[in-house]
């Protein structure tokens, strides 16, 4: 499979999800310019950052996942992206998140993270272009802590300052020091950010794993021993160690093994993250063509973030070849292995209905509501390189809209499995 392309084609989709006013270069034309009112409690201005799904809610929580996870296949395999000519577009996609998530971290202990209503924002089917509903921002701050929140988005500040280390040292700076920032108050004040955000949506199990993985990336971007220290300190208070095997956006234990192993070669780590991937390999909860089946929504991302954290425990020099080839196993089911492509734009009988509001809609001024959602036609754009939900554990997969569990993209979607392709494409 051409994963350089697809890996083109994943850069794309990240456009496609783009909120705010639109740069010159934008390659995907269909879209325009969109939510340029939106503002924090005060009037701060909060436009930009990404689109999280087929919808238009701005959820900060898996945007700064899906970021961190661009910035770490950045950071490992800069050379995919740069054999692939993407290197600057990969750039870009990271910044248009840490450009937005600067503008809502307002000050050194406050933090919004959530700018739309989910249940205001599902209740319509139409162009991001056109929305007329109330979007409201939310925030935590020390009288409303969120953990998660603060811990994710310093690391992916954090990881971001280093792709940008070299290319625009000033910005790279700037994203540290807001890292650091936001580190300490996740640190400081402790709580769930589920409490304070929409509850609806995006639920947290516990902070516990992303103050740790904080602690990781600033320790990564700054070299300051206190922060690997901090990490230790933090692994041990929460029993981490007694944690079990998954990485998404929400736990990321098993990404926390990886990366400490990859950091630091410890033995403790290095034994947690071959035993994820020997877990993942050996799984007999598996697809009858092949792909690990971890639960059944988002079973393509779920498995591709596998693929890629896996692939960096290769990195690192452990068991590279059964690693590596358990990860292309993965990365290729979703690009025809299975006999059918499941990203958008690419392959085999790709889909074509995915749950994707922008895409269903065909150019302005024509009507788009449930009448397109309810459609049996095609998308009239084709949303290049999103990554589906993907199959149930039978393979089963239909292309319908309206099935969006199988059926919906998302930003945290093709976070791994677009840093899963710059690591093979690099191999290629």
């Amino acid at each position: 499979y051409e994963y350089g392309e697809v890996l083109k084609m994943s850069l794309l989709f990240y456009e496609a999800q783009r909120s705010g006013k639109l740069p010159a270069d934008q390659k995907v034309t269909w879209r325009k310019d969109s939510a340029l009112n939106d503002k924090g409690q005060n009037g701060e201005d909060l436009t930009g950052g990404y689109y999280d799904a087929g919808d238009y809610v701005k959820f900060g929580f898996p945007m700064a996942f899906s970021m961190t996870l661009l910035a770490w296949g950045v950071i490992s395999h800069e050379a995919g992206y740069t054999k692939a000519s993407s290197l600057e577009d990969a750039r870009k996609a990271i910044k248009w998140g840490t450009d937005y998530f600067l503008k809502c971290h307002v000050s050194e202990h406050e933090l919004y993270g959530q700018v739309g209503d989910g249940t205001l924002d599902h209740d319509s089917w139409g162009r991001p272009e056109d929305m007329t509903m109330e979007r409201p921002a939310t925030k935590i701050d020390e009288d409303h802590p969120g953990s998660e929140l603060a811990a994710e988005t310093a690391a992916a500040l954090a990881s971001a300052s280093i792709v940008f280390k070299t290319a625009d040292p000033s910005y790279s700076t700037t994203l540290l020091n807001h890292a650091e920032q936001l580190f300490e108050f996740a640190d400081t004040f402790r709580g769930n950010y589920s409490k304070v955000l929409d509850p609806a949506f995006y639920t947290s199990s516990g902070y516990e794993d992303e103050l740790v993985w904080g602690a990781l990336w600033l320790y990564k971007a700054t070299g300051d021993e206190a922060y690997l220290t901090k990490a230790e300190s933090l692994y041990s208070e929460f029993h981490l160690a007694e944690y079990g095997r998954w990485f998404g956006w929400d736990q990321k234990i098993s990404g926390v093994e990886v990366f400490w192993a990859q950091l630091t070669k410890a033995t403790a780590h290095v034994n947690k993250a071959k035993d994820y991937c020997d877990y993942m390999i050996n799984k007999e909860d598996k697809t009858p063509k092949g792909l690990v089946y971890i639960e059944k929504w988002g079973s393509l991302r779920l498995a591709a973030d596998a693929a890629f954290i896996c692939l960096e425990v290769a990195e690192a020099g452990f068991n590279p070849d059964e690693y590596r080839e358990f990860a292309k196993s993965q990365i290729d089911y979703m690009l025809g292995d299975a006999g059918r492509s499941y990203v958008v734009g690419y392959g085999v009988n790709p889909p074509s209905h995915e749950h994707h509001r922008s895409s269903s809609c065909p150019d302005a001024p024509a009507t788009c509501d449930w009448d397109n959602y309810n459609s049996e036609d095609p998308n009239p754009h084709v949303l290049y390189g999103a990554l589906v939900g993907g199959p149930y554990e039978d393979d089963d997969y239909e292309d319908i809209r309206s099935d969006y569990v199988r059926n919906e993209v998302a930003c945290d979607y093709n976070a791994g499995f677009q840093s899963a392709l710059a690591a093979l494409y690099e191999l290629a």
